[in-house]
């Protein structure tokens, strides 16, 4: 996997749902661009079973992000016609229902190939057919990108794994804290405690008070 942090975030255009409902054509990140934080999480597939609860998580704490000046957008290679079928089902019956942030359409696999995070490979035969090895899906990734556009953060989970929501926040936590104070946060950091000055007596003093 390619380690895109300290790099701008890879820029696509894309079609997208937002709002539970509407289609986007042309739906980008630079639109947040000196305005918001993004969180942009990867999953493999609509209409499955682990992606709905990590849907659902990103939704219930989605107020937490906009108090913070996060925006959440979600991407899958699905179709957005898909997305949108989806988002018409009950959570009830597995469906995604009342998920409000966008979800973007990587039909075309690019967006997953530029962050990494597309299963598979896929090559041309001695027949000049285009052939895959494996579903050409993406795997759990998440990137937190500031609003210069830079990625200041990435975590990749296999498709089993689902992730943790409150680890996403307390990670915001740590970049805005960080961006507001200058101070580093030490291991298990959250937005209770202090951080620390990054040089040897700030670390030393640090670790005798804890």
């Amino acid at each position: 996997m390619a380690v895109l942090v300290g790099r701008k975030a890879p820029k696509f255009t894309a079609q997208a749902v937002v709002n539970g409902n509407e289609f986007v054509e042309e739906f980008s990140l630079d639109q947040y661009l000196g305005k918001k934080h993004v969180v942009f999480f990867f999953y493999p597939k609509d209409f499955t079973f682990v992606c709905p609860t990590e849907l659902h998580a990103f939704q219930d704490k989605l107020n937490e992000f906009e108090k913070r000046g996060v925006a959440v957008v979600a991407c899958s290679t699905d179709t957005e016609q898909s997305h949108w079928g989806w988002l018409q089902m009950e959570k009830g019956a597995g469906g995604i229902k009342g998920v409000t942030y966008p979800i973007v359409a990587d039909t075309n696999k690019t967006i997953s190939k530029n962050y990494d995070v597309l299963t598979g490979d896929y090559f041309y035969d001695d027949n000049d057919q285009l052939q895959a090895d494996g579903e050409l899906i993406a795997y759990r990734g998440l990137f937190l990108i500031d609003k210069e556009g830079i990625v200041r953060h990435q975590v990749i989970n296999d498709l089993p794994l689902g992730r943790s929501v409150d680890e996403a926040l307390r990670i915001v936590d740590a970049l805005q804290f960080n961006e507001e104070n200058g101070e580093a946060c030490p291991a298990n950091w959250n937005a209770d405690k202090e951080g620390l000055q990054a040089t040897h007596e700030g670390v030393a003093d640090y670790l005798k008070k804890h």
